[in-house]
């Protein structure tokens, strides 16, 4: 089974000032995020990538550019990784959801939670980890793969590939412009590397 590289789009302005952009259309990278963006394309240059995926949302696109140039590779949509639809918290601060009451069950009980008028944890998790076992199949025993999404649906799939609680995704790390490294196999999966961004030295060399 496949290699999976999940990768965080790079910085955006909603991300630097601590709001949830979620779906909101139009939202592109900062001169930050251009630059993780364009160091993702240099540190990945070697690795033998066979396809790129991406949210479809415009910083996720952006962010699978360089990578793509790269390779020679076509940019592969995927509405499954889209960025959680966040309902009446999309636009908002992050500081202010974090002092409402609601806040510390989405923290430390997200499975029995969710984004008031949009996805549960649960539908987000289903949706993205669906999405990406479909993506596996379309290709041979390890081949690496790209996937640019966004960081609770990247923690959220992780979670379930590993078999870590849902109620314990918050505990994982994704920053902006970050690489997660997944082994995906019939018998399970293995987390290879973590909220890696670079320069970063790693090869993948086959048969290992």
């Amino acid at each position: 089974m496949p290699i999976l590289l999940l990768i965080r789009h790079g910085e955006n302005d909603y991300s630097k000032k601590g709001k949830f952009a979620g779906r909101i259309p139009g939202v592109h990278l900062n001169e930050r995020g251009q630059k993780q963006a364009e160091e993702l394309g240099k540190a990945l240059a070697e690795v033998p990538i066979k396809a790129i995926y991406s949210s479809p949302l415009e910083r996720a696109m952006e962010t699978a550019e360089p990578i793509a140039k790269t390779r020679g590779l076509k940019i592969i949509q995927e509405r499954g990784l889209l960025e959680a639809d966040l309902g009446k918290w999309q636009g908002q601060s992050v500081r202010k959801m974090a002092l409402t009451k609601y806040w510390r069950i989405v923290q430390h009980a997200p499975s029995r939670a969710g984004h008031p008028g949009g996805e549960s944890f649960l539908q987000i998790q289903t949706r993205v980890a669906s999405a990406l076992e479909a993506i596996c199949a379309k290709h041979k025993s390890r081949d690496i793969l790209v996937c640019v999404f966004h960081a609770d649906p990247i923690k959220l799939a992780v979670a379930h590939f590993i078999g870590l609680p849902l109620d314990h995704f918050q505990r994982l790390a994704c920053d902006t412009g970050s690489v997660t490294t997944l082994f995906v196999s019939e018998g399970g999966a293995q987390l290879m590397r973590l909220n890696q961004r670079p320069p970063f030295g790693f090869s993948f060399q086959r048969g290992k």
